[in-house]
């Protein structure tokens, strides 16, 4: 270590030098106790064990040593200690040559050492500070204290350096975590865009459309759905090309959202369909305000150059928020409207009458033999596998209902399931599709079956109370069973939701959120509810390898449930190159055709003792459920 030493006397120099030679003194103990007290515990053994070679620079005037500090700086090699003598004549003064010192190198320990000094140590400290770096000497001084002295504070001047570069690489990987939650914050908000709007015309989408149609079916007060189509589109596609097209559409967007009532949501729901979701007084009200739109529409547009003429047809439901009606049978009631529409002539508004529905009847006869389909053993569960991305073991099963009819058939749970939900046989249903498959669950090795709960059935009162009765009844463990819920299901109302999912943790069971990627999750709710997986719409899966829109998304959806510490499991697997990627991509699950279809319980059986499908057969494409 360099030392450097300030003082116009040449006897003094030269007792710095025997100081610093390799001699104990006699009283080097009491030092060693002085060095303990002011220093640490370990400064005294240090000092002996651990003491520096020193290499002294001497100066015999304060600017020789100012000029000496610079070019030590300048060289990279600064001084850890200086020791200085308060009077130097005829230069500056030790005290001046302390401020100077200090101004260019902050960190340097400076001695004030003086047999007689003009400044007290509190005037020194004032330009010379701070006062922890600063230490004081009396000539004549002994040998160790000077050696003391030095070892100590270059000790404490290496400690010094090395705890800055620590905290200056802490900063550091601070500063790059909080890039990466602001990198992750972005991705999963250009995700949610990509996911809810469309990219021609920055709209709404049918997602979003969909959503915010259920959120309002929820509120009281009358409100309109309407749907609209442009009029003779394909002949503007068919005789100017489809950049054409794409241009009408852009501008007939706008039109809908300059005419339409205040506070609507415009939506465009693919090709050339509009949607819009807007408050009204009452049925005669939402129609003229339709008629609005549809003049607004019927307009001329310049486009690429060419004159085209617009016009739109329009089909209107008007429902009720009390009436609890289901999103999806409004959205279904104003496409027969406007089918309607279409069918007079175009360029009109036509309100759903229950005249256009024809299946209203079969939805009826469904739900009456719906309550009975239990007593006449008509429903059946199938199981689909979920297989780890490593060793495409069988982790699980997806119990998926059946529902095989003599009178209509095989009947689609996409066409049963709402209806349950409405007439609320829903609880029946769900409670021997959860009883059946606790049943079939005892029969595999280990494995953990998946059962779908809905919206209603999550909101049903003492909810946890009753699958943990339905678990215990069966003798299975709470773990083996995972619940699948939608993102509707727990965001109708986050709170209670929140309090549910964490029971239903601390009592054992996995939680899944499915079809995620549809709805509008945040970082913050998907953090702020107890999961275990996130359960990627296999709609996502199947666009990977046509759209960078839904690659996008699904890359996103497995950053960020591994960034939570959540399995994700992908749905709707058909190919070996949506396998490839999604376990480049860290998929931790995957499900689908590629795999298994969903299958009886006797093959279910078959499967779970087979643990795996490493060689799997390619099935035919189609969907799961």
């Amino acid at each position: 270590m360099r030392i450097l030493i300030v003082d116009d006397e040449p006897a003094m120099h030269a007792s710095y030098a025997r100081s610093f030679a390799p001699v104990r003194a006699e009283n080097a103990g009491a030092l060693d106790a002085m060095a303990a007290a002011l220093f640490g515990d370990d400064a005294a053994g240090d000092a002996e064990s651990d003491a520096p070679a020193f290499t002294l620079t001497r100066c015999d005037q304060g600017l020789d040593a100012v000029a000496e500090v610079e070019r030590a700086l300048a060289e990279g090699a600064p001084y850890p200690v200086a020791f200085i003598d308060i009077r130097m004549p005829p230069g500056i003064d030790g005290r001046e040559t302390a401020r100077r010192i200090r101004a260019l190198d902050p960190d340097i320990n400076l001695v004030i050492v003086t047999g007689y000094s003009d400044f007290s140590p509190l005037e020194i400290a004032k330009v010379a500070g701070p006062t922890d770096k600063i230490f004081y000497i009396a000539k004549p001084f002994e040998v160790a204290e000077i050696v003391q002295t030095a070892t100590a504070l270059t000790h404490r001047w290496q400690a010094d350096r090395e705890l800055r570069a620590a905290r200056e690489t802490l900063a550091a990987q601070v500063k790059q975590l909080e890039e990466q939650g602001l990198e992750l914050a972005a991705n999963e908000s250009r995700a949610l865009h990509l996911a809810t709007h469309d990219s021609l015309t920055e709209a709404p989408n049918r997602l979003a459309f969909l959503r915010a149609l259920g959120e309002r079916a929820r509120k009281p007060g009358l409100f309109g759905t309407a749907m609209l189509d442009l009029d003779r589109f394909k002949l503007v596609n068919d005789t100017l090309g489809h950049l054409a097209g794409d241009a009408l559409i852009r501008e007939m967007c706008a039109k809908l959202q300059q005419s339409s009532p205040e506070g609507a949501v415009v939506a465009r729901l693919g090709g050339d369909e509009f949607g819009v979701l807007f408050d009204t007084a009452g049925q005669e009200a939402a129609v003229m305000a339709c008629e609005r739109m549809i003049a607004a529409c019927s307009v001329t547009f310049s486009v690429l150059g060419n004159s085209v003429r617009g016009g739109a047809s329009c089909g209107l439901v008007a429902v009720d928020g009390r009436d609890d009606r289901d999103p999806l049978d409004i959205v279904r009631r104003a496409d027969l409207a406007l089918n309607d529409a279409k069918r007079s002539g175009r360029g009109v508004v036509r309100l759903f009458d229950d005249s256009m529905d024809d299946s209203i009847r079969f939805r009826r006869d469904v739900e009456d033999r719906l309550s009975q389909a239990v007593q006449r053993e008509e429903l059946s569960l199938a199981y689909q596998p979920i297989v780890s991305r490593d060793g495409l073991e069988i982790d699980g099963f997806e119990a998926l209902v059946r529902w095989n009819t003599n009178e209509f058939g095989l009947i689609s749970p996409d066409t049963f399931i709402p209806i349950a939900e409405e007439s609320n046989l829903i609880h029946e249903l769900g409670d021997w599709i959860l009883g059946a498959a606790l049943k079939e669950l005892q029969h595999w090795p280990g494995q953990y079956v998946s059962v779908n709960f809905s919206p209603r059935q999550f909101r049903r009162h003492n909810f946890v109370g009753h699958v943990m009765e339905s678990v215990q009844r069966a003798g299975v463990s709470p773990g083996r069973v995972q619940i699948e819920i939608t993102e509707t299901a727990i965001f109708d109302d986050a709170e209670r939701a929140a309090e549910t999912l964490y029971k239903l943790r601390q009592m054992g069971f996995r939680i899944a959120l499915d079809d995620f990627g549809t709805g509008y999750s945040s970082l913050y709710n998907i953090r702020k509810f107890a999961l275990d997986c996130l359960k990627i719409d296999r709609s996502f899966i199947d666009g990977m390898g046509r759209e960078r829109e839904s690659a996008a998304i699904v890359h996103s959806i497995i950053h960020l449930g591994r960034a939570l510490g959540l399995g994700v499991v992908a749905e709707g697997v058909e190919t070996e190159a949506q396998v490839q990627a999604l376990r480049v991509a860290g998929a931790s699950h995957m499900q689908g055709y590629y795999f298994s279809q969903a299958v009886p319980p006797e093959r279910a059986r078959a499967l779970a003792e087979q643990r795996s499908m490493a060689t799997p057969p390619l099935m035919a494409s189609g969907a799961t459920r």
